[in-house]
């Protein structure tokens, strides 16, 4: 019996539970762990998680009409061609598997996620161009051979069989991939930045956007999606299961383009449109003439924190007018990606809530003055903006700067700005900093009530504003000061008698102890 009729044979009441995939997934990883980078192997790991899960599901899916039309394979065929993916002959994990003691597994692989790529058409065009396990990156023929051959032993393990009938959800699977994610990014130090945002930050956002029914949703520098994804899912949960919204995203990373697109896939968001380049030199969300920006109800997004080289070149000229209140500096792309996201956000008029916007910037974003201090000060005349929040720092991977987020809106009912200092609200972590549902919780009430409260919150007017020239510093509005308590020193000076008096009756004990035990001098 082969070990896919095997795993076919399990009892299905043998549900597994997301702990225990988390787990074995992870695990997987020892194999490349002292051999291959991190930053390399996560790619490996995820792609192959994504081709494991993918063949279970559809060899699940055949056996499951071979038991009601066992006689009737070609309707079996044609109704396995209408299945949400397709699995080209030869292409799936354990046609891999059973080939895995021969030589060139890295080739088999690559051709397998070709087929795969071409069958699907546009549900996953170009997801493996970037990814390749024929690599040198694993070493010479033999030692690759070797790698790969344990990798599919790994995945071929009992506790990795993902059929539906034995997981029991879709997002049990979305949820090992994202918490592979995560993993990938607490150890891959600065370049996680570049595709991963804390779900606790992820979770705040979307909380305070308030994705509706119906909603167009846009993350201009998406990464692996899981901030995109978590819009979709407030949308779900708040409107009994609706999937009446859009998802799109833009990333320059192909490697991290290709995670979101598998990511959204694991998923089930179909829903999507994910593309790959350059958001601030060719943004592609365009309008079908080809020559406007797509207008979303939610724009959100964790650009990378002051980009150099962002694409100031041409700038002046953009042919999107994104740039029209003037251009950012050269080496500091925050407010590059602000003024896109400003632009691609729907009029208040066409959109229920209006257009929303949140963002994650470094603090500088705040108080920097020159070209920066413009933006902002005509960002705040146009009433634009809504919050500055501040975070407590070291919750970012790959950075330990506290960062802030900026909230606006097109449909203010006021001209006020609420500051939240939240700088203090988290659970602390040995390497991360945490936001719990709590502090969450805390902000978000904050924000909704827009109330003062003392070292906390302050809804500063647009004249006080103004009067601090525009300068979006927290301190200057929430003041956090708190004063030393004044210290006793004639009870300073008590105590430390009663410490020195306790010190001389312990060293009499001390000695007496150590004469007794023949010590004495």
């Amino acid at each position: 019996m082969s070990k896919q009729d095997s795993q076919s044979n399990l009892n299905n009441n043998d549900m597994v539970n997301q702990d225990q995939i988390n787990k074995a997934v992870w695990n997987a990883c020892d194999t490349f762990r002292g051999t291959v980078d991190p930053s390399i192997y996560k790619d490996f790991i995820l792609t192959m998680l994504f081709l494991k899960y993918i063949s279970d599901v559809y060899q699940d899916e055949y056996e499951g009409l071979v038991k009601l039309h066992g006689d009737n394979p070609e309707l079996i065929h044609a109704m396995m061609a209408k299945q949400r993916f397709v699995l080209p002959k030869g292409s799936s994990f354990w046609d891999l598997y059973e080939a895995r003691h021969e030589p060139g597994n890295g080739q088999r692989i690559d051709q397998a996620l070709h087929a795969i790529e071409e069958a699907n058409g546009g549900k996953l065009k170009n997801v493996f161009q970037d990814i390749s396990f024929n690599t040198d990156k694993l070493g010479q023929e033999k030692q690759k051979n070797d790698l790969l051959r344990h990798i599919l032993e790994d995945f071929g393990k009992e506790i990795l069989n993902l059929r539906p009938s034995r997981v029991g959800s879709l997002d049990i699977i979305g949820n090992a991939y994202e918490f592979l994610i995560k993993n990938f990014a607490a150890s891959s130090g600065k370049s996680a930045g570049e595709f991963y945002t804390p779900p606790e930050v992820s979770d705040l956002l979307a909380i305070i956007l308030d994705p509706q029914e119906g909603d167009q949703i846009c993350d201009p520098a998406c990464g692996s999606g899981s901030l995109l994804m978590k819009c979709g899912r407030m949308v779900r949960k708040n409107f009994n299961g609706s999937k009446k919204y859009a998802l799109f995203g833009q990333e320059a990373i192909g490697s991290t383009w290709a995670l979101a697109k598998m990511n959204m896939f694991l998923h089930g968001e179909d829903n999507h449109r994910i593309e790959w380049g350059d958001t601030i030199r060719h943004p592609m969300l365009l309008d079908k003439s080809g020559k406007g920006l797509l207008h979303f109800d939610i724009v959100t997004a964790n650009p990378p924190f002051s980009l150099d080289k962002w694409g100031v070149d041409g700038a002046a000229n953009d042919e999107f007018g994104r740039f029209r209140r003037g251009v950012p500096p050269k080496t500091k792309g925050d407010y590059a990606f602000i003024s896109h996201m400003i632009e691609t956000l729907k009029p208040g008029s066409s959109s229920q809530k209006g257009g929303r916007m949140g963002v994650v910037v470094p603090h500088g974003v705040l108080f920097r003055a020159s070209s920066e201090g413009k933006i902002r000060q005509q960002l705040i005349e146009e009433n634009l903006l809504d919050a500055v929040i501040g975070l407590p720092e070291k919750l970012f991977f790959g950075t330990g700067i506290p960062a802030a987020i900026l909230i606006f809106k097109k449909k203010k009912t006021d001209n006020n700005v609420m500051f939240i200092d939240a700088s203090r609200e988290f659970k602390s972590g040995k390497n991360q900093n945490q936001l719990t549902p709590n502090n969450i919780k805390d902000i978000f009430d904050a924000y909704k009530h827009r109330e003062t409260k003392e070292k906390y919150a302050y809804l500063a007017s647009f004249d006080e504003i103004k009067e601090n020239d525009f300068n979006l510093n927290i301190p200057r509005y929430v003041d956090t000061f708190v004063e030393e308590e004044e210290i006793d020193l004639v009870a300073v000076r008590d105590e430390r008698i009663h410490l020195q008096n306790e010190l001389k009756t312990l060293e009499v004990e001390m000695g007496r102890y150590l004469e007794e035990l023949g010590y004495g001098s």
